[in-house]
């Protein structure tokens, strides 16, 4: 049955709104996907949507009648920034909006999880790496990661313990058996986020929600390799389901 849906996140970061605006519109790779926006009012947006506001660096909305996958229709994104602090910082709302056409709870409750992984994902960018160069690679598991309690065994695999939390430094299991240092910036059921000097490292329990585990890789590394990240990446982490 289909049904309107509204996910709602206010937050404070200490970055210019210039630059939370960069992050939104140009440097979008670095936190979410690579996005691309037609720069006006009645301009072009991603996923076939039209841009309905575009006030740098104010406010940017954009809405898509079709989305064009199943199980939603109407989706609108809402940013609003204001200067914080002489300008230093900024106040973020950014609103979620739409109709569900399926699977109600089911979608609204893994949206509104990857709504704050996103954004706080955003923050670290904006505040690390802001106006890096970045190689983006995303990509899922086998389809054996979609069962239930599957997300587990990448905490085990990347050799964190069940208690290891949001703030503690760790030395990492990675690809090729090949160990690295890196900050575990964000830790919950759900998800798991690695920050190294030169990347971010997205895990995504999407098995919660009948999907497979997924991987992203934001690489601000000089001479980067996205499908070099991928291949080392995806390697490991069917390694984890098959192995």
């Amino acid at each position: 049955m289909s049904k309107e849906f509204e996910i709602a996140r206010e937050y404070e970061v200490d970055a210019t709104p210039q630059q939370v605006w960069a992050a939104i519109t140009d440097g979008s790779g670095g936190w979410l996907w690579p996005i691309e926006y037609e720069p006006r009012e009645g301009g072009a947006g991603p996923f076939g949507s039209t841009i309905t506001a575009w006030d740098p660096p104010h406010r940017l909305s954009v809405r898509t009648e079709d989305v064009g996958f199943p199980g939603q229709s109407l989706n609108r994104i809402d940013h609003t920034i204001e200067a914080r602090h002489e300008g230093r910082s900024s106040w973020v709302r950014y609103v979620h909006s739409g109709i569900f056409t399926d699977d109600w709870d089911n979608q609204y409750d893994g949206a509104g999880k990857h709504t704050d992984f996103y954004l706080h994902t955003l923050r670290e960018y904006v505040t690390r790496f802001a106006g890096r160069p970045v190689a983006f690679a995303t990509f899922d598991g086998p389809g054996t990661s979609t069962a239930a309690g599957s997300f587990a065994a990448v905490g085990r695999a990347l050799g964190l313990a069940d208690d290891t939390a949001a703030g503690t430094p760790v030395r990492a299991q990675g690809p090729g058996g090949e160990t690295f240092d890196a900050v575990v910036d964000y830790r919950n059921p759900y998800f798991i986020g690695l920050r190294t000097d030169d990347a971010l490292i997205r895990f995504f329990g999407r098995d919660h929600w009948g999907a497979p585990v997924g991987i992203s890789v934001h690489d601000f590394a000089q001479g980067a390799d996205a499908k070099a990240d991928e291949t080392a990446w995806k390697g490991w982490l069917d390694g984890v389901f098959t192995g």
